[in-house]
Parts: structure tokens; C-alpha cells; sequence
């Protein structure tokens, strides 16, 4: 693939999407943390009706594209009606691009499936999945203007992506209900701090006028085990 064809596709990263594809003031990152002890009772990830979603664009929130990613295993503890912990692989391989996003005649969305599996983006045949582990979930009493709707926890967690880790701290609606626990959330992250860098040199006009901001939705449907 052209380089000028990558301009318009570049960036997609996992796990969880606000607006113009500027970074959302709700979502920071950190080193590593250790991760939370899943008490009480554990709730298994329905594979089929959970799904990870990924937005990228140009600078200024220009030219699109999206797609998904499925989870490969995962599962939530809770107590008392409040989350206490959880998990989830993502599988890389899975990485869908929604060819609506792909409007240009002389494009294909197969071919950016193809870059972003190859070893500029994330390489999958090396690292196959990705994973998340949630370190805490705290209450949250006034979301903010980009979080998900009904958002009510601040959930961290440790994303794994490239062999790189950092956590990662988003608001989220999570709900614990008659045997069933849902956690919802969009959020907007930085794919060169963990190392996914193509695309990002000012160098090349080519190059800086990809975002490096990924939105990205996560909707986890879970039922007691």
C-alpha cells in the first residue's frame, strides 16, 4: 500500500469514542498499576453480544474510519452490587474495518485491514491478542461532557497492547442487576505511547496530518457463573 493511501486510514487501536478527534480531557494515563482482586461473585463475558469498537481519523477530525474488535475471553467479579474486578483479551486478528467508513473509489477497506495487521500498526501474527485488567473502580459522582450516557465509575485498568502495559483511567456506566453486570464506555487514547507510531512524523505532510488519538467503545455484557 502507497503511503498517500495509508493517509486517510491510519491509527486504530483496541480496547474503548468521543468528537472530532481531539483527546478527551476524561481519559489520562499512567505507569503501571497492580491489579484488583476479584471479589465476590464472577461473571463470565457473553462473547457474542460484547464488542469492542475503534474510531480514527485525520487531524481535526477529518476523513474517519472505524471499526471492530472482538473479545476473545474475559470475565468481572462483583460484590455487593459494585465491581470489584475483571479482565478481557482482546483478539487482534479480529480487527474489522467497517468498509462503510471507506467512501473513496480508490480504496479499499480490506487493504486497511491488511496495514493495520502488518508490523506498522500492530503486527498480529507477533502479538495476537491484547488484554485489560482492571486495577479499581471508584464512584463517580459528575461525569463529564464526553463520557458514555448514564456513566456513574471511574474504571483504571492496565491495557496491554504491543508488549507495552499502562493504565488507563475512563468514566463508564457499569451496572450489576439480577445475576447480570454490564460495563459500558467510550474513551479517546494516544496509540504512540504504546509505541504505534507510524504515520506520526512532522517531518512527512504525509505524516502529521494523522491523528494519533484512537477513540475507542467498549459495551461488555456479562452473566453470573
Amino acid at each position: 500500500m502507497k503511503r498517500i493511501n495509508v493517509l486517510a486510514f491510519t491509527a486504530a487501536t483496541l480496547l474503548f469514542i468521543s468528537c472530532g478527534g481531539k483527546s478527551s480531557e476524561s481519559t489520562s494515563t499512567s505507569e503501571e498499576k497492580e491489579v484488583a482482586e476479584k471479589q465476590g461473585d464472577v461473571f463470565a463475558v457473553n462473547l457474542e453480544t460484547s464488542k469492542v469498537d475503534w474510531k480514527a481519523f485525520h487531524k481535526g477530525g477529518f476523513a474517519p474510519r472505524w471499526g471492530t474488535l472482538s473479545i476473545k475471553s474475559g470475565e468481572v467479579a462483583s460484590e455487593n452490587g459494585e465491581l470489584t474486578g475483571g479482565d478481557f483479551v482482546i483478539d487482534m486478528q479480529s480487527l474489522k474495518v467497517d468498509p462503510a467508513s471507506v467512501t473513496e473509489k480508490d480504496k479499499k477497506s480490506t487493504d486497511l485491514e491488511a496495514h493495520l495487521k502488518n508490523a506498522d500498526f500492530f503486527d498480529v501474527e507477533k502479538n495476537p491478542t491484547a488484554e485489560f485488567k482492571i486495577t479499581s473502580v471508584t464512584s463517580l459522582a459528575t461525569p463529564p461532557a464526553d463520557a458514555v450516557a448514564g456513566a456513574n465509575k471511574t474504571v483504571s485498568g492496565n491495557l496491554t497492547l504491543q508488549g507495552k502495559t499502562l493504565n488507563v483511567s475512563f468514566p463508564a456506566k457499569v451496572e450489576v442487576v439480577d445475576g447480570n453486570a454490564t460495563l459500558q464506555a467510550k474513551f479517546t487514547v494516544d496509540r504512540s505511547e504504546w509505541g504505534i507510531k507510524f504515520g506520526t512524523s512532522e517531518a512527512n505532510p504525509a505524516e502529521w496530518m494523522i491523528s494519533k488519538d484512537i477513540e475507542i467503545g467498549v459495551d461488555v455484557k456479562a452473566t453470573k457463573k
